[in-house]
């Protein structure tokens, strides 16, 4: 089997690829950086530039399934001008493999996209399962509509179409993990707010294995990509510190102080999503880190 993957080069890229070749799965990927095109038998890189609407087609060759994952990191204060890059990037790129598809001979059969569980409401009592119908207000919550909209159109060529919804993403190689365990390491890590909103986490090595699942079980619609077991942030953080061997001393980080740093990016630290795991296990899928204890533990 071959896959395309777009945002191959980024943290969950690299873990699907790595996994992709240990199941003698070839990779074709889309890369806008000219630097990082590689020309192995079982990755190769293709030139695409989303905003002027370049791709180069040749990256369907062969390929089956489209593992898409490409778009502008939510973790860089939201300007107007960057909200609108964060959207765009999204809807844009979908929408650009899907007017190639539509011009291209082609064997493409599934297309397995990233999401996010932004699209839930804040809540601290909702427990979220896929077929919720409530959905967030926020920019957030427009991002991932407007995401999972333009990835709907596949449907429209006889695609089958699967949404991950992707929780917090634990890994010892960069990303939010990171970013929480220094400042603990430091000696001055604290609680966000009352620490009492959910953090629905998933570690990286079973997001990447369910990316796969899906793909080897032809499974379509929408799947929770978080870990059966929640966390509140207090409990998040006081175990990456029990982890270190560092007391949690400081107190609580108020909401409004992080605002004023932060700007609407703060919502990041302080939304409250707890969500449910439970459709993709019916399905078959077991994971590795089923608690944050297995996880830190791995991670650090």
């Amino acid at each position: 089997m071959k896959v395309l993957i777009t945002g191959a080069t980024g943290l969950v890229g690299k873990e699907i690829t790595k996994l992709c070749h240990q199941s003698n799965i070839d990779v074709n990927y889309l890369t806008t950086n000219k630097s990082k095109l590689k020309s192995d038998k079982n990755y190769r890189g293709y030139y695409w530039n989303p905003i002027a609407g370049e791709i180069d087609s040749n990256c369907l060759s062969e390929v089956e399934v489209i593992i898409h994952l490409a778009g502008a990191t939510i973790a860089k204060r939201w300007t107007k001008k960057y909200k609108k890059e964060i959207i765009e990037s999204r809807v844009n790129s979908t929408l650009l493999i899907l007017d190639t598809l539509k011009n291209s001979k082609h064997s493409i059969r599934h297309i397995v996209s990233a999401s996010a569980i932004g699209i839930y409401p804040d809540s601290f009592q909702k427990y979220y399962m896929e077929n919720s119908t409530e959905q967030a207000s926020g920019f957030l919550g427009e991002v991932v509509q407007k995401w999972e909209a333009a990835n709907g159109e596949f449907n429209t060529l006889n695609i089958d179409v699967s949404l991950l919804r992707i929780g917090l993403v634990l890994s010892s190689n960069g990303g939010a993990f990171s970013k929480l365990a220094r400042p603990i390491q430091l000696g001055v890590g604290a609680v966000f707010g009352t620490g009492k909103q959910w953090q629905s986490w998933i570690h990286i090595q079973d997001l990447a294995r369910l990316f796969l699942f899906v793909i080897e079980e032809e499974l379509t619609g929408v799947y929770n990509a978080v870990a059966p077991n929640p966390v509140s942030n207090d409990t998040l953080i006081r175990s990456i510190g029990e982890k270190m061997k560092k007391k949690i001393l400081l107190p609580n980080i108020p909401k409004f102080a992080m605002q004023l740093i932060l700007g609407e990016m703060h919502v990041l630290l302080f939304s409250s999503q707890r969500v449910c795991s439970d459709k993709s296990m019916k399905a078959g899928f077991q994971f590795t880190y089923e608690n944050i204890t297995q996880a830190i533990d791995d991670l650090i």
